[in-house]
């Protein structure tokens, strides 16, 4: 991996570990900090040693959101800042591939998670939570809406109800009620977090890779499929997976009475 100067990512057998490392900003996201982040999930998607990704954030915080200090940042003709094109040019192209990354992502909430750091480690296919973590969508208090994908994640995960009410209310939740409700998968004690975060992500490593990214592709499906077509799309995916590599091996483990050795191809 190329060296960085505001993430810290780190290879630990088949997982890749990414850091948000600007802790004295409770790593809020730079233009610069966005433009590594998308580099090194580029890398890692075509890295076909690396089977899962932990991302994770340096210091007391997971990630306080944008940047907005002005370092960076796109202006417009009328010398305000372009929030538009600087959605389009870094936070989107990031969320996007992380959604699209052909393997899976635990975000290890570890402190304060706001704004489009909530989305960024809502983009995640797990998220667990140290019991001190806080999640805010401070939006409105600036006069702005949720971006980076919130308005998409937060209705799917937690319903229309308290998705609006987090938004426009801008009302800090902690961990703890963010595992109740379904925004993250678990809330776990501090001192757990990353040992737990980083089993969960080896466990993963050692998977079937092709199998999870399939599995993840139809659940983003079924959002705006209705049955038939969600039906369809099982058939022809299942049969894909039926012809690989890690179904006679998941098989032939199971009759043998061994743990499989998957390829994730």
């Amino acid at each position: 991996m190329p060296a960085h100067e505001h993430i810290v990512v780190d290879t630990h057998g088949k997982t890749a570990f990414i850091t948000l490392n600007q802790p004295d900003k409770l790593n809020a996201m730079s233009r610069a900090m966005l433009e590594e982040l998308n580099r090194a999930f580029a890398a890692i998607e075509n890295d076909r040693e690396i089977r899962a990704v932990l991302l994770t954030g340096a210091g007391r915080g997971f990630c306080a959101g944008a940047d907005l200090s002005g370092e960076g940042l796109a202006v417009g003709d009328d010398g305000k800042m372009d929030l538009g094109e600087e959605l389009e040019e870094a936070f989107n192209p990031l969320i996007r591939r992380i959604r699209a990354l052909s393997k899976p992502v635990i975000a290890a909430v570890n402190g304060p998670c706001a704004g489009a750091g909530m989305s960024l480690a809502l983009a995640a296919d797990i998220v667990i939570a140290a019991r001190s973590a806080t999640f805010l969508q401070a939006f409105s208090r600036i006069g702005l809406i949720p971006d980076a994908g919130s308005t998409w994640f937060l209705p799917r995960l937690i319903g229309n109800a308290r998705a609006t009410a987090m938004i426009l209310l801008a009302d800090k939740i902690d961990a703890e009620q963010a595992a109740e409700w379904g925004l993250i998968w678990k809330c776990v004690e501090d001192e757990a977090l990353m040992d737990e975060a980083a089993s969960i992500a080896e466990r993963l490593s050692q998977g079937p890779t092709a199998a999870y990214a399939a599995a993840r592709a139809l659940l983003q499906a079924s959002a705006t499929n209705d049955l038939d077509r969600q039906l369809d799309l099982e058939r022809d995916t299942q049969r894909r997976m039926g012809h690989s590599h890690d179904f006679i091996e998941g098989v032939a483990a199971f009759f043998q009475k061994r743990p499989p050795v998957f390829k994730g191809e």
